[in-house]
């Protein structure tokens, strides 16, 4: 028994570190672990959204209370696991995303995306009119800190527009400026990492404090070097 509890650790260490290593495009040298690789691309994925929607996937900003409202709601609301929500469970999900920093309140009136119905005194998440061009990452390096890490992450668009109109199932890779970096095969998702590894200098990077804290990732602050 021993031995089979053993050899499922093992095999789920090796999924983890096959799933993070598809997210990484340059592997870390200072003692990260894949535990914690896999921590940082999960929250940094949660936190990113369609520059088409929030204007950018991930702004800039130095604090969070500084951040678009547009990108902060659109996040709360990619996370709770509903289509409909009360207030404070609007209020509670910004808290647990962004920590107790963040004092912006949801506008009791509703957002553009996420409408207030009175009758029934609840919040519901309506539709939005995405392109085919969707906002992706790598992430690129990671260097811990004091108070947890800091991460550069590469940007990168995949086009699959043109997927409908030939026979060749590809992807076009863009950066966010929607310019043509290549074309692969939208079935090689190695090759995709490949490309954007070597056309980095076509794309856009950016840098993300996050803090620890109580085992979980909050975000502080996101600028461009």
């Amino acid at each position: 028994m021993k031995k089979l509890i053993a050899i499922i650790i093992i095999l789920a260490i090796i999924f983890v570190g096959m799933v993070v290593y598809k997210k990484v495009a340059i592997n870390t040298s200072n003692n990260i672990s894949i535990q914690e690789i896999s921590q940082i691309e999960t929250y940094i994925t949660k936190i990113y959204m369609w520059k088409e929607i929030t204007g950018q996937a991930l702004p800039n900003f130095e604090d969070i209370n500084q951040a678009e409202d547009v990108w902060i709601w659109e996040v709360v609301k990619k996370n709770l696991e509903d289509y409909e929500f009360f207030y404070e469970e609007i209020q509670e999900k910004a808290k647990d995303l962004f920590g107790e920093r963040l004092t912006k309140e949801f506008p009791k009136e509703g957002t553009e995306y996420i409408i207030y119905d009175e009758k029934m005194d609840k919040y519901f998440a309506v539709g939005m009119g995405l392109d085919q061009l969707e906002d992706l990452f790598l992430l690129n390096e990671i260097q811990r800190t004091p108070t947890g890490y800091e991460v550069e992450i590469i940007e990168y668009l995949e086009d699959y527009s043109q997927t409908l109109n030939e026979e060749d199932d590809f992807v076009i890779i863009r950066n966010t400026k929607e310019e043509e970096i290549g074309r692969v095969n939208s079935t090689e998702e190695e090759k995709v990492k490949e490309m954007v590894k070597n056309h980095i200098d076509k794309l856009s990077r950016k840098k993300i404090v996050l803090k620890q804290q109580n085992e979980k990732l909050q975000v502080e602050k996101v600028y461009e070097e």
